[in-house]
């Protein structure tokens, strides 16, 4: 993110009735946008700074722009594919700002392929945060929609391979703790940077526990792909929760996970919960027949299924809908749910200094919401994503 406070940056006044992020509610509220960063922010009338244009959006709620720790794509595409721009523009139309885009599990060379495809998109848009592995280092036991084909330990060789093919745009990888060589693997990632989640496994509280001691900080879509919490093997939730360093992402869909459920987890865990899509080609798109790496899928109602079977692959969801879901399924208030969106998954990242705040010297990444928490515009790094009338 560059600098956008120089003087030759464009100054943008944008007013709301209510500011909301993880810092609570500002009444009549204004945020001055310079270039890319925020200058500035506000309440009322009174030394109000001048600007070059001003944004008045009446009744609406404005929060920061939606950070989505793991989604697979969206508007019929996957970020495997040589095209993605419909999935970015569907999930940025809901208003998530900036993305880590996540890739199933494939041999290391073709995840080599995709991401030196997605480095060159990465390169001309600052809104992609980066990559998410979610395979090859998953167990095969709780595989989920990954082809078990392309399943591996992470040797050495492997973990070496990705990080070469990676450099500089590998954000996050998930990996099964209890695999050979996993907590090696876990080390060697996040000392070159990435943030390492525990996912996809058939591991005990210990084995998870380690790989938290190891530096894993992230626990993928908490309670799928993994054991559940039994009174005498509470599993790698319970290991997660008693973590403070650890970041729990859920899937607030109303298929992945129960909302009294989810309610339990935001108690249990308050301000380390961060929601996220898991979206597939499907979000923003209708039912059908899709593909999730190389296994076919088919959605009905928005649910996502391995065709031919009850096993979920991925989902249909947009963040405004799991904001939604945050306050009326979950009971959460409404700065709880805009933090699950920003501030949290931005933390998570090691980006929570310029992402997921309405504050100077973050970035100028908004989205305006009506009261009943409806998209109305959204900017990302200071540039309107959708029209006015969108």
């Amino acid at each position: 993110m560059s600098s956008g406070s120089g003087l030759e940056a464009r100054r943008t006044l944008v007013r709301a009735r209510h500011l909301v992020d993880v810092s609570g509610t500002t009444t009549d509220g204004w945020v001055l946008l310079a270039g890319d960063v925020i200058d500035a922010v506000g309440s009322g009338t009174s030394a109000v700074p001048a600007a070059d244009e001003v944004v008045d959006l009446g009744d609406a709620v404005l929060t920061p722009g939606f950070v989505d720790l793991h989604g697979h794509g969206g508007g019929g595409a996957a970020y495997e594919d040589e095209a993605f721009d419909a999935a970015l523009a569907v999930h940025r139309a809901h208003g998530t700002t900036r993305s880590v885009l996540s890739l199933v599990a494939n041999p290391v060379p073709a995840l080599a392929a995709s991401l030196e495809h997605i480095r060159a998109v990465a390169a001309g848009d600052p809104l992609v945060l980066g990559v998410h592995l979610e395979g090859p280092f998953l167990s095969p036991h709780n595989k989920g929609a990954h082809n078990e084909s392309f399943l591996v330990d992470p040797t050495p060789t492997a973990v070496d391979a990705l990080l070469e093919a990676g450099a500089g745009l590998l954000r996050q990888v998930t990996i099964a703790p209890e695999l050979p060589g996993a907590l090696g693997a876990v080390r060697r990632f996040v000392d070159a940077g990435v943030t390492v989640a525990v996912g996809h496994t058939v591991c005990s509280s210990d084995h998870a526990r380690a790989a938290f001691d190891a530096g894993a900080t992230v626990l993928t879509h908490a309670f799928n792909a993994m054991p559940g919490i039994h009174h005498r093997a509470p599993g790698p939730i319970v290991a997660a929760v008693a973590d403070e360093r650890v970041t729990l992402e859920l899937i607030l869909d109303g298929v992945h996970v129960d909302p009294s459920v989810a309610a339990m987890l935001f108690d249990a865990a308050p301000g380390r919960v961060a929601l996220i899509t898991d979206a597939m080609g499907a979000a923003g798109s209708a039912d059908g027949s899709y593909l999730l790496g190389s296994l076919a899928v088919t959605v009905s109602d928005g649910v996502a299924l391995v065709a031919g079977t009850d096993t979920i692959a991925g989902s249909t969801l947009t963040q405004d809908t799991a904001l939604r879901n945050a306050v009326d399924g979950a009971g959460r208030t409404l700065p709880q749910a805009v933090a699950a969106l920003t501030s949290v998954p931005a933390a998570a990242l090691g980006l929570g200094d310029r992402l997921g705040r309405l504050a100077p010297g973050y970035a100028a990444d908004l989205v305006a919401l009506s009261p009943s928490l409806d998209v109305r515009r959204v900017w990302g790094a200071g540039r309107e994503l959708t029209p006015p009338d969108a």
